[in-house]
């Protein structure tokens, strides 16, 4: 077998594991409900499986360099959700959606601009945090009627993480760790959820899910970060297994707080 042939059928089957992970994750969130469907939105299940596949093909050094852009990449993508959750208050999908990509991109281009590293990017996403997550508590709750599940919902966004594995393989191998890492956080998890749902449920409903995944985003938050500080120490296998296991004891911790009444 050609090494094209080898790297193509190796490509496919990255897109069809990480399409079929997503499908399932997809599926667990919508049988379990609006705030445990925000918890599986705020895991890592686009891009968990995105950097497993950066380090099959990568040293550690890479994993923690793209991490680090992918941290930065999260500061942005949270301003997407906020502009998102005010824009649909009162319009359609595609107007939603695009107020929302337009402001990941003017972020994006504004973070570009600096040289990060750790510290900066980190308070960077703990201050947005602290601005974002009061100014939108008051979407959280919205009237919802749990919609029919459409043949094409899981196909669309197992599709779309399978592209999303296509590029950034594709990007790692000529354009380095720094635009892998801040492909990989293009928000497609929302997008996913936006292009989906706000259809059917409506903008004020799909916005209260998005509201509610933003806590869990600042588990996201501290799981790239534990991937930053450990991948080339420890390896990168076991710092994207801690990664996942802090982003899911985050979203544990707050469902265990929400079922409880420690948060609102």
């Amino acid at each position: 077998m050609s090494p094209d042939v080898a790297f193509i059928l190796l490509l496919i089957v990255k897109m069809v594991v990480s399409a079929c992970f997503v499908a399932t994750a997809s599926f667990v969130a919508e049988r379990a409900g609006v705030v445990m469907g925000a918890m599986v939105a705020s895991l890592p299940i686009a891009i968990g499986p995105v950097y497993v596949f950066l380090a099959m093909d990568h040293d550690s050094s890479f994993i923690a360099t793209s991490a680090l852009a992918t941290l930065v990449s999260n500061a942005a993508t949270t301003i997407f959700t906020v502009v998102y959750i005010f824009v649909a208050q009162r319009n359609g999908t595609w107007t939603s959606y695009l107020a929302a990509l337009l402001s990941w991109c003017a972020a994006w281009i504004v973070f570009a601009q600096f040289s990060w590293q750790l510290p900066a990017a980190l308070i960077l996403n703990l201050a947005i945090f602290a601005i974002t997550i009061p100014l939108v508590s008051r979407f959280r709750n919205a009237a919802m009627v749990v919609p029919q599940r459409r043949w094409y919902d899981l196909p669309l966004r197992a599709g779309l993480v399978a592209t999303l594995v296509l590029v950034v393989v594709l990007v790692s191998q000529r354009l380095g760790p720094t635009v892998s890492g801040v492909v990989a956080a293009f928000p497609i998890v929302f997008t996913s959820l936006i292009v989906i749902l706000h259809p059917r449920i409506g903008g004020r409903a799909n916005a209260a899910v998005v509201a509610n995944a933003m806590a869990g985003m600042v588990g996201f938050t501290l799981a790239v970060v534990i991937v930053i500080v450990t991948a080339v120490p420890l390896g990168s296998p076991i710092a994207l297994s801690l990664a996942l296991a802090v982003a899911v004891a985050w979203n544990l911790m707050l469902l265990f707080a929400r079922r409880h009444g420690l948060l609102g």
